[in-house]
């Protein structure tokens, strides 16, 4: 169990950065984060499944939806987190995952998140001198992924798809976000 300050108030952020396996795997490893759940948003349909999301007909891109403690991770380091830990240069694709649903895409609830988001954005564009690909779309629902894609990776982490790119990435995400793990 996580050893956290008190809380006054838990904190949702929704992004998407390719497959949610890896997402998942590594922002819950941050301090501060309290959950982060596995699931599909920005698309056409209610409660999709994952089969239908994979279609590519449903509109959503898989995401996590992190609940955390402001007092401890900050949004902006969150986000600076997610652009930093997946490649968002590439449009619908990271890796071998290719199509609409593995598209980077950040889903602000309010303005100031937006301003947040356009801000670190541009942050990275100067950094990386290459155009960013990411989509910052408001937040209108999220749906939780079947329970066979939470915790995917603490589940199985020896799965083929896990040994070969969620636990290289795990590592070099480890090594970057060192301040940030809890």
């Amino acid at each position: 169990m996580k050893d956290f300050p008190p809380l006054t108030s838990v904190s949702v952020a929704t992004f998407g950065g390719g497959c949610f396996w890896c997402t998942e795997a590594m922002f819950s490893e941050l301090k501060g984060v309290i959950s982060a759940v596995s699931g599909y948003s920005s698309g056409s349909v209610e409660n999709p499944s994952y089969h239908a999301v994979c279609s590519g007909s449903t509109g959503h891109a898989e995401v996590i939806q992190v609940e955390y403690n402001a007092e401890v991770i900050s949004y902006q380091d969150l986000i600076r987190v997610h652009m930093g830990s997946h490649d968002p240069t590439t449009l619908n694709s990271q890796g071998a995952d290719h199509g609409t649903q593995y598209r980077s895409i950040i889903l602000p609830r309010n303005e100031d998140e937006r301003q947040v988001a356009v801000s670190v954005i541009k942050e990275f564009e100067e950094l990386l001198n290459i155009p960013i690909v990411t989509e910052v779309t408001d937040f209108e629902a999220f749906y939780p992924a079947e329970d066979n894609h939470q915790c995917y990776y603490q589940d199985n982490p020896f799965a083929g798809y896990c040994n070969a790119v969620i636990t290289p990435k795990m590592a070099k995400f480890r090594k970057t976000f060192q301040k940030f793990i809890a």
